[in-house]
């Protein structure tokens, strides 16, 4: 038996949701980005006095960056591999400089006698 009540499948605060229940909107700006795979994005901003506008845009088809000149789009970022702890301490340090270190701890060591 139907319980007729008409609100029925509705949740509380649903309706027609109109410009006079939220307000005015804010006036807008689209502005155009281009990636390297030719991809455009036109991201919506909000007009206002000082408005600054961001150089770069991540493309959200392909994650690249994309920037207003379509001629000349940003470069895609330059991927590096993965590098061990011991790979950027190299990076630093000479082999002469780790040697000299190594030479130091042992001698600590020694005179701790904790090693012979």
């Amino acid at each position: 038996m139907a319980s007729g009540n008409a609100i029925r499948g509705s949740r509380v605060g649903a309706g027609p949701m109109g410009e006079a229940e939220r307000g005015d909107s804010a006036p807008r700006v689209f502005i155009s980005y281009w990636c390297s795979n030719r991809h455009e994005t036109r991201p919506s901003f909000a007009q206002e006095q000082g408005l600054v506008l961001p150089e770069t845009w991540d493309c959200p088809r392909c994650g690249l960056p994309a920037g207003q000149d379509k001629d000349h789009p940003p470069a895609p970022p330059k991927v590096e591999p993965y590098k061990t702890h011991l790979a950027y301490v190299k990076e630093r340090r000479s082999d002469a400089d780790g040697k000299a270190i190594l030479d130091e701890a042992l001698a600590t060591l020694r005179g701790r006698g904790l090693i012979q």
